[in-house]
């Protein structure tokens, strides 16, 4: 089931908010974590006993890291057996099929594949119990007494198959005392109708456009190439962040604060500056988890520069098992380091308008290398988008998309912008005319209605990681 969906909409969700309203204070997590479950299970049921596996696995650890809180050495062991164990987990629905087919490849023909199906948001939710016992370790998260609030914190439906990663330590006092007023309740709902719209009203639609010029090939333009990957830029910004903003709205609806997930990433001047406005839960657990422990910047540019690339090669596979993906990784690991010994020095010097100009220039690329697994279609799809497979810069194909989605990609530029945050709270927030914002909510949930209804195109980008 997927928040885009009019099952959830129409049937699901409402009574999630009925079961709320009338629950007792006590009970209310057990019918959220019930509730829960059956989101997770609506057409895999089987795959829910693999999260509860992860639940009362790292429940266990976490309490075990804190009944050896004195002795450090036994209570690292049971972090340890966490980490082993989650990533032996996620390595197998995730990874194994991958690695007999490279065997394969090598010689080891009678190797088979299982063709193991990845079981949803198995990627996001071992992240969030395995950093559990690590957080109690560290003192950072105090223990979770109640195995059935603990197992609620996992399961949530809001943030199980696709994000943000919430981490236990952020929403730990919620799970036992959380806030169901009224002004928040709005606030949910003007989050999840914001991020309904731009699921299906901007990603929906801008995608098909990556997907037929994707298939061009011999007719694909230099022009076309670019406007493609500008098309899947903006699909995947809108696709994920909508996600996680309806994700926000409706842990608000409930009564969590969510921590942010976008910060408008395409505003960037640099890749830095990108990676630290784009799926932040996840560049926060990497560098909490993986890169600070493993030294960080504390030991010498060398060890930092290893260190970089690690975390990044780890990021490309926690995408999913496919070269591209690590590739991608690896891309901006290197762009990152080559930021963090000279280029930005460089870059500050140069006008604000150039230094965004180069940032989108290699996100764009990056994305060509993500998108496209297959190696032989992505070095083509990267030649055509320099002129290296001499196809004509423009031809009237060219002409026929950008009079046909001009106008929807001037749209979508503008709304990857604080443009219209700042309109909002210039000219309707701060002139006390904000009765016009449940018109305009209204609105824009009838039109994503109307649009899934008709609806044979609505897939969500990040539920296969």
């Amino acid at each position: 089931m997927v928040f885009s969906s009019l099952t959830f909409l129409f049937v699901y969700f409402p009574i999630v908010l009925l079961v709320m309203k009338i629950s007792p204070i006590k009970l209310r997590n057990f019918f959220l974590l019930l509730l829960s479950l059956i989101f997770y299970g609506w057409q895999e049921p089987v795959y829910i006993f693999i999260m509860i596996f992860s639940t009362v696995f790292d429940y266990f650890n976490g309490y075990m890291v804190y009944k050896y809180k004195d002795n450090r050495k036994v209570a690292f062991r049971f972090v340890l057996l966490s980490i082993i164990g989650n990533l032996l987990v996620l390595g197998f629905f995730k990874y194994f099929d991958f690695i007999i087919y490279n065997l394969q490849n090598i010689g080891f023909t009678s190797l088979k594949p299982l063709y193991i199906a990845l079981p949803v948001g198995i990627s996001f939710y071992t992240f969030q119990t395995m950093s559990y016992p690590i957080d109690v370790y560290m003192n950072n998260a105090t223990l979770q007494k109640n195995v059935i609030s603990f197992a609620t914190y996992v399961a949530m439906f809001p943030q199980l198959v696709a994000g943000p990663i919430v981490r236990y330590k952020d929403i730990a006092s919620q799970l036992d005392s959380r806030i169901l007023s009224q002004d928040k309740f709005a606030d949910g709902v003007f989050r999840f109708v914001i991020g309904l719209g731009k699921k299906v009203l901007f990603a929906n639609m801008i995608g098909k456009v990556f997907d037929e010029i994707l298939l061009l090939e011999s007719n694909l333009t230099v022009a076309l190439a670019w406007i493609g990957m500008i098309a899947y830029a903006l699909q995947i910004y809108f696709d994920f962040s909508g996600y996680s903003d309806m994700a926000i709205g409706i842990g608000k609806m409930l009564g969590f604060d969510f921590l942010e997930n976008f910060n408008y990433p395409y505003i960037s001047t640099s890749i830095t500056e990108f990676w630290r406005r784009w799926h932040i839960s996840l560049g926060n657990w990497f560098k909490d988890y993986v890169y600070i422990p493993l030294g960080g910047n504390r030991f010498g540019i060398v060890r930092q520069i290893l260190n970089i690339m690690v975390v990044w090669f780890l990021t490309g596979l926690w995408h999913g098992a496919a070269y591209n993906f690590i590739l991608w990784g690896l891309y901006f690991g290197f762009l990152l380091i080559l930021e963090k010994l000279f280029l930005s020095h460089f870059l500050k010097h140069l006008p604000k308008i150039v230094q965004h100009i180069y940032a989108l220039f290699f996100i764009l690329i990056g994305w060509a290398i993500f998108a496209i697994e297959d190696f032989g279609r992505m070095i083509f799809y990267l030649r055509s988008m320099f002129y290296l497979n001499k196809l004509p810069v423009i031809n009237d194909l060219t002409i026929y998309y950008l009079r046909n989605n001009g106008v929807v990609f001037m749209i979508l530029l503008l709304a990857s912008t604080p443009l219209f945050k700042f309109l909002y709270l210039k000219y309707i927030k701060n002139r006390k005319v904000e009765w016009i914002m449940p018109f305009a909510m209204l609105l824009v949930f009838l039109l994503a209605t109307a649009s899934l209804v008709n609806a044979s195109y609505n897939p969500f980008l990040y539920f296969r990681f």
